[in-house]
C-alpha cells in the first residue's frame, strides 16, 4: 500500500466539518459555509468565477471569489486571457482570510505559473483546509504557456490538493503522457499518477461508455469510492466541469463527507445539464439555478395561457394587491 500523501490527506470522514477559524470570528452568527475560489472572470457566464459563484450559492454555500484574470470570450470559444499578477491575487486572498473562516479552497484556471505558486503558498499556510482543484481543457491556449502552467500546477499545487477534478482525456494527457498500454488508463491509473504528486483523491469525469452513456468516478489509488453513470446529452456544453467542482467544494464545506458530497454534486450537475440553455450562438450552458425557474402551471392544469382572465378572477387579484409602501414607520 502506498504511503499516505503529505499535507492534504484527510479521510472522507475527516472532510466533514473541517474549518479554519480566524482569530476574532463571530461564532454565534451561523451562515452558509464559505469556499474561497481562485479563478478567472468570465463575461459570458459560461465558466470561470461566474460558474463557481452560482453553483456554490445554488447548493447552499457562500463563495469568496478571488479574481486571477479575465477571459475575452463568448459562449462558443475563448479568444484571449488577461492574467492578474501574483501580488494582486495574494492581496485579495489574504485580506479575506484575515476576516472570514474558509472551509474549503477551490482552485480553477489561474492563468500563470506565478499565480499557481502564490496560491500554493496560501493553501500551505492553511494546511487543515481541504483543496478542490479543477483542471480544465487548455487546448485554446498557447502551447508553450500550457506546458509551463501544467508543470507548475503539478509541482506546486497538486501536493496541496485534496481532490483533483478533471475530464478523463484531459487528466490522461496531463498525468500519463507516456501511456502506451493497449487499453485506456482506468480512473485508478490516473489516481495513482496524481497520488505520486500527493493527491489522495481524484474525480475523473466523462469516461465514455457504450450506448451513449458516460461514467464519473471518484477514486483513490487503492479503491473506487463512487462510480455513477449518466446518459450523454446530445449537446455541446461549456462550464460543466467548473459547475461540478464548485458544487463539490461547497458540499464538502457544508459538512458532507467526500463520497456523499461527490454523489450529490454529480446529481446536481446532471440536473443543471438537463435544464441547460443557449443564451447566445455558441454552446449550451448548465442552468445552475434550475430549481429557481418558474414552473409552467398553465401547462400542468390544461388551461390556455392566451385566454383572458374572467371578471371574477380579476376582482380577486385586485383585492389581493396592496398599494406600494402602504405602511407606517
Amino acid at each position: 500500500m502506498n504511503a499516505p500523501p503529505p499535507p492534504k490527506t484527510p479521510s472522507t470522514g475527516d472532510l466533514a466539518g473541517v474549518t479554519n477559524e480566524p482569530a476574532e470570528a463571530e461564532e454565534d452568527l451561523e451562515g452558509p459555509a464559505c469556499v474561497m475560489v481562485f479563478n478567472a472572470s468570465d463575461p459570458s457566464g459560461a465558466g470561470g468565477l461566474a460558474a463557481d459563484t452560482t453553483a456554490i450559492a445554488s447548493v447552499g454555500g457562500h463563495a469568496l471569489p478571488v479574481v486571477t484574470g479575465a477571459y475575452a470570450r463568448d459562449t462558443g470559444e475563448i479568444f484571449e486571457h488577461f492574467c492578474f499578477d501574483e501580488e494582486a491575487v495574494t492581496e485579495q486572498a489574504r485580506a479575506v482570510l484575515e476576516d472570514i473562516a474558509v472551509q474549503v479552497f477551490k482552485v480553477g484556471f489561474v492563468g500563470s505559473p506565478e499565480n499557481v505558486s502564490a496560491i500554493a503558498e496560501i493553501t500551505s499556510d492553511y494546511a487543515d483546509v481541504p483543496v478542490v482543484a479543477y483542471m480544465p481543457n487548455l487546448s485554446w491556449w498557447d502551447e508553450d504557456k500550457i506546458e509551463d502552467y501544467l508543470d507548475a500546477f503539478r509541482e506546486l499545487m497538486l501536493p496541496q490538493t485534496t481532490v483533483l477534478v478533471g475530464n478523463h482525456s484531459t487528466l490522461r494527457r496531463w498525468l500519463l503522457p507516456d501511456w502506451s498500454g493497449e487499453r485506456n488508463p482506468t480512473p485508478r491509473d490516473i489516481a495513482k499518477a496524481a497520488a505520486a504528486m500527493g493527491v489522495p483523491y481524484t474525480l475523473v469525469t466523462g469516461i465514455p461508455l457504450p450506448d451513449q452513456h458516460v461514467e464519473n468516478v471518484l477514486t483513490s489509488p487503492q479503491a473506487v469510492l463512487v462510480s455513477e453513470k449518466f446518459e450523454l446529452f446530445e449537446a455541446v456544453f461549456t462550464g460543466a466541469g467548473e459547475t461540478l467542482s464548485a458544487a463539490l467544494a461547497a458540499l464538502l464545506a457544508s459538512g458532507s463527507d467526500l463520497a456523499e458530497a461527490t454523489s450529490e454534486a454529480m446529481s446536481y450537475l446532471d440536473r443543471c445539464l438537463d435544464g441547460g440553455f443557449r443564451p447566445g450562438m455558441g454552446h449550451i450552458l448548465p442552468d445552475r439555478m434550475f430549481w429557481a425557474q418558474p414552473e409552467d402551471d398553465a401547462a400542468d392544469d390544461g388551461s390556455d395561457p392566451d385566454q383572458p382572465l374572467d371578471e371574477e378572477t380579476l376582482r380577486a387579484i385586485a383585492a389581493l394587491e396592496a398599494p406600494p409602501h402602504d405602511h407606517r414607520h
